[in-house]
């Protein structure tokens, strides 16, 4: 009984997920949603993964990595080259992409780990621009024309890609191993001198974070037919720091609500860049100047909701006489 009770919330948030499913699902196959509406919703998906998996890296370990467009880039063309190259079925494209991202993570992790803040945010850019101009002079990869890739993506893949990423990231950042990555965010000084493994735990967070990113570059690439360098620019990079900065750094509901809100906002002013980068912009200042710490800071929203059923019993027993 008290195990059901801690885990409670867990499943009933499973049960809700699968009956989203279940209901987009049918409104896919029945025609009610309209290609517009798929694309944005896919586009939604893996906008959470990206802003998921970097949150991981900045907000729970506190590593300033701006470079998660190149992660996300190597997924894609890894998937790409594995089922239009070598003919391997969508599975096991989506597999090497998250693993080739996560060998590309443990490599910028592992000789940046002596940079911090700034320093280690130039560096992170500058291996997204490497990896977007490598790809540039690749005629293997269709160089700065692009390559056209075969449409695999379904909604029960983008569905099971996600849901894994949010209850691997959630479950790690709860574990003892998500402490000691917060612990080094504090005050990494502090928990090196406690004992706690600094270097393997900053590169365990670059590897799971950019496994998941690579993640989501394989279901955009095979869903939007054709993928080029250009659209793995630094300014890709921005857009999902801006995910998790408007969310609210340390926090995975946060980042979650801004990529479905700034996604549907973008989708909508498509025609209009200029427009959206003005929003954009706007919308950063407006955070930073009444709510500096992101909307939601870094509360969860199940921590909101323990936190409401708290308050309401203490007023119930408020009402009581009772003696300490």
């Amino acid at each position: 009984m008290a195990t059901w009770k801690r885990t409670r919330g867990f499943w009933v948030s499973i049960i809700l997920a699968f009956a989203f499913f279940a209901v987009v699902q049918w409104l896919i196959t029945s025609g009610t949603l309209n290609i517009f509406y798929v694309n944005t919703l896919f586009f939604m998906a893996i906008n959470v993964i990206l802003a998921a998996s970097l949150h991981l890296i900045i907000g729970i370990t506190g590593q300033f990595s701006i470079g998660h467009a190149g992660f996300f880039a190597v997924g894609a063309y890894a998937s790409a080259i594995m089922t239009m190259k070598l003919q391997l079925p969508f599975a096991v494209g989506v597999l090497v992409a998250g693993v080739a991202a996560m060998l590309a993570g443990l490599i910028i992790g592992v000789p940046s780990l002596r940079l911090k803040g700034d320093y280690l945010a130039i560096a992170t850019l500058g291996f997204g621009e490497i990896v977007r101009i490598v790809l540039l002079n690749i005629d293997y990869v269709g160089g700065a024309s692009g390559m056209t890739v075969t449409h695999m993506t379904t909604w029960p893949w983008v569905f099971a890609c996600l849901l894994i990423t949010i209850i691997v990231i959630a479950n790690f950042t709860n574990s003892t191993h998500g402490r000691a990555c917060i612990s080094i965010r504090e005050d990494e000084i502090a928990a090196d001198a406690m004992g706690i493994n600094t270097t393997y735990y900053k590169v365990a967070a670059f590897a799971i974070g950019s496994f998941f990113a690579g993640i989501a570059g394989a279901l955009y690439a095979h869903h939007f037919y054709i993928i080029q360098p250009s659209n793995f620019g630094f300014l890709k990079s921005f857009d999902i720091l801006i995910f998790v900065v408007l969310g609210g750094l340390g926090s995975l509901s946060g980042a979650t609500i801004s990529a479905v809100l700034l996604t549907i906002v973008s989708t909508f002013l498509q025609n209009y860049p200029e427009t959206r980068m003005i929003i954009y912009s706007l919308v950063l200042i407006f955070v930073m100047l009444y709510r500096p710490t992101g909307l939601m800071g870094k509360k969860e929203l199940t921590s909101l909701l323990k936190w409401r059923k708290t308050a309401q019993g203490g007023m119930n027993h408020g009402s009581k006489n009772t003696v300490a």
